[in-house]
């Protein structure tokens, strides 16, 4: 890896922590920077990226522990139910990356990329219920199981991460964004943690590589938390959605 390739990465990575704790998606950059500018197979893309989400998920909900966004009752049951029921999905999803071949990975990664991009700008630009699904007590737990587990297969497939997919979707439901965020921290825990196993059973992680983009990760990591508490996201949210869409094309070009 050349000095620029390795000095690229390690800027990507950190604006990707910043995105992590800011609005949800933000390590899916890694993902894909690693999928077009390094020669990892798409298994060692997802099990590399899972290894650096495991300490992102770490500091992330030690920060938002801190802020007093998972200490409420409800927020820690939400963030329960969705690790338990994702673990499942991200050991599935890990089993399905290792069946794919590398273009098929890179058009299934930019489909998604795309479609969360789509799906931000949406509820940016036209805006939605704050009083959604899971205001409805009865069908909480069901709806967040579903949402668990979804989040898990997609994460342990492709190795996004859980807050790209878990935020938008959570909000889209009806939850606050710094709650949603927050509970995504937790969950990417468990979800990074069950895929990284599984790749480095047969392995497909790169521990080097997993160092240099994990750490600038980190620090980006603590930098977006301070910044969800002190500015308005709404506008780096639309910004979000453009890149993610320009970064799906460049995927799939």
């Amino acid at each position: 890896m050349t000095p620029l390739l390795a000095a690229g990465l390690v800027g990507i990575a950190l604006v990707a922590g910043v995105g992590i704790t800011t609005v949800g998606p933000g390590g899916v950059f890694v993902t894909a920077a690693l999928y077009e500018l390094t020669p990892l197979s798409s298994a060692a893309v997802a099990g590399t990226a899972s290894a650096t989400f495991v300490a992102t998920g770490l500091v992330g909900s030690s920060a938002y522990v801190r802020s007093g966004e998972l200490t409420a009752g409800r927020t820690r049951e939400a963030a329960a139910v969705l690790s338990g029921a994702g673990i499942a999905g991200a050991l599935a999803g890990t089993r399905l990356n290792l069946l794919v071949g590398d273009r098929v990975f890179g058009v299934l990664l930019a489909a998604f990329l795309a479609g969360v991009g789509v799906l931000i700008a949406y509820r940016e630009l036209v805006g939605l219920d704050p009083n959604g699904p899971l205001s409805a007590s009865e069908r909480r737990r069901g709806i967040l199981a579903g949402v668990g587990g979804g989040v898990g297969v997609l994460s342990g497939l492709l190795g996004v991460g859980g807050p790209v997919v878990a935020v938008p979707v959570l909000v889209v439901l009806g939850m606050p964004m710094l709650r949603a965020v927050a509970v995504a921290q937790v969950q990417s825990i468990f979800l990074a943690l069950f895929a990284t196993v599984g790749y480095a059973t047969v392995g497909a992680v790169d521990v080097p590589t997993a160092i240099l983009v994990g750490v600038p990760q980190l620090v980006g990591v603590v930098v977006g938390w301070r910044v969800a508490h002190r500015v308005s996201a709404h506008r780096l949210r639309v910004a979000l959605a453009g890149v993610l869409l320009v970064v799906a094309a460049i995927l799939v070009v």
